[in-house]
């Protein structure tokens, strides 16, 4: 290798995605990007380094032992980078922010929104805080947490309307579990709306049903879905990977959650400000239709 190699911050944030997602498809939608600019940038790392970092299969990719050991360089490098950016151009930035949201959207959707604010901003501190809409908003009122992203049955007052978040049903591939009798759900706990709203439209449909698995977190939701022991009322907005979207003949559809941001009646500090701007932005650009196929309307 004749000329020097630069590994810019640019090139080392495609392959850290790309390293993460394990699908450069993936990788583009979070870098903004599309898919064969990703493939470019990795292919002229690759000749660059002459090393192989990537290992195709079937569902996308993953990392050879190259790779891997340029995964840890990458990412200390793009920390130092961004910290010594925020150094010098955002010096007031910094503090810490007390952020409370509902689990669904905690897992599913602020990992790559706090990712992206903590390397631009990696002076501020974030403590996550899950729980129930209710509880959260008491946390808010009692000044125990500064911002809280929830979801409620028509808005809670006060609140930034982000985006309505339809409520659909879900069921496992390759098992019919929904044609059982008394159906089997996976359920969160009381006092979530989308359990209040799918034992509600049963009853309306006088189907019987049996609460075959309940739990506070999507995670556990989820995996008694693929497991095949249940259907579930979740937000179409998860990915629907080892999921089948069933339809409105098979049962009711359900309402949709609006999704609002609040903050402390308190003056926000210029952290938390800029924390509620990008946790908006991602919500309300959040396109529905790349994860499920058919679109459920808003409730009224």
């Amino acid at each position: 290798m004749d000329r020097q190699i630069q590994l810019s911050p640019d090139i080392l944030r495609t392959f850290v995605a790309a390293a993460r997602t394990s699908n450069f498809t993936h990788a583009a939608h979070q870098l903004h990007r599309t898919q064969s600019a990703v493939s470019m940038q990795i292919n002229r790392l690759e000749g660059d380094l002459g090393k192989v970092l990537f290992r195709r299969i079937t569902r996308g990719v993953e990392l050879t032992a190259d790779g891997e050991a340029l995964l840890k360089y990458a990412r200390r490098l793009l920390r130092l980078h961004d910290e010594a950016l925020a150094s010098l151009t955002q010096p007031d930035v910094a503090g810490r922010i007390r952020l409370g949201a509902a689990e669904d959207y905690a897992s599913q959707h602020l990992t790559d929104i706090l990712r992206r604010f903590g390397r631009r901003y990696p002076l501020v501190r974030v403590d996550l805080y899950c729980d129930h809409s209710k509880n959260l908003l008491r946390l808010l009122q009692r000044g125990e947490i500064d911002i809280c992203l929830c979801n409620s049955e028509h808005g809670e007052t006060g609140g930034r309307f982000l985006r309505y978040e339809p409520v659909v049903w879900v069921a496992p591939v390759g098992v019919v579990v929904e044609k059982e009798r008394p159906l089997p759900l996976a359920v969160f706990h009381h006092g979530c709306i989308y359990r209040k709203w799918a034992l509600q439209a049963l009853t309306e449909q006088e189907i019987t049903y049996r609460i075959a698995y309940s739990s506070p977190s999507t995670a556990g939701v989820l995996a008694a879905v693929k497991a095949g022991l249940a259907v579930a009322p979740v937000g179409a907005s998860i990915p629907r990977s080892g999921l089948r979207l069933l339809g409105e003949g098979m049962l009711n559809k359900l309402p949709s959650a609006v999704v609002s941001l609040h903050q402390a009646d308190k003056p926000a500090s210029q952290a938390q400000a800029l924390l509620a701007e990008y946790i908006s932005d991602a919500f309300r650009n959040m396109p529905m239709e790349r994860v499920w196929t058919q679109r459920q309307t808003t409730s009224a």
